[in-house]
This record gives C-alpha cells, structure tokens and sequence, in this order.
C-alpha cells in the first residue's frame, strides 16, 4: 500500500495497525516512495531466553560416534595392515 505523507497522518492510527498486521505501507512525497512502516519486534526478556536455552540443551541429542579406539579402523584392511 502506497500512502503520501499529507493523507498518513490523518490515517496513522490505521496506518499502524495495517504495519503491524503484516502489510507494507510505504509513504510517498511528491509521488516517491520516501519510507516504509515496518513494526518493532519485541526483544525477548530474560526469562523467555532462558526458557528458550533450557528446552533447546533438553532436546539436544549427543550423537555417539565411534570410540577413540575404534576411530581409525577405516584405515586398515581385515588382516590389520594399512590399506
């Protein structure tokens, strides 16, 4: 949506509404786009980022790879030599 300066701010209240809904409004001067309404988005507190880290580590799977003594098999063939 295109709007020019002089009409948004009779309609800023809508106009804001409009923003935060998702729609792009683009105010104009002398037919130019001039800026975009774009809404804030709200940082998250402490404690929603910290509930956040919490439930990421809780399903956080540590994948089991091979073990230190079996790392290095893929060098070597079935009777022990290197390949």
């Amino acid at each position: 949506m295109q709007i020019s300066v002089t009409e948004a701010r009779r309609q800023l209240e809508e106009l804001v509404r409009r923003a935060e809904a998702g729609d792009e409004v683009v105010l104009t001067r002398r037919g130019q786009a001039a800026v975009r309404l774009v809404p804030v988005r709200a940082r998250p507190d402490s404690s929603a980022r910290r509930q956040l880290l919490e439930s990421l580590r809780a399903s956080a799977v540590a994948s089991a790879g091979p073990g230190a003594a079996r790392s290095q098999d893929c060098l070597y063939g079935d009777d022990g030599l290197p390949e």
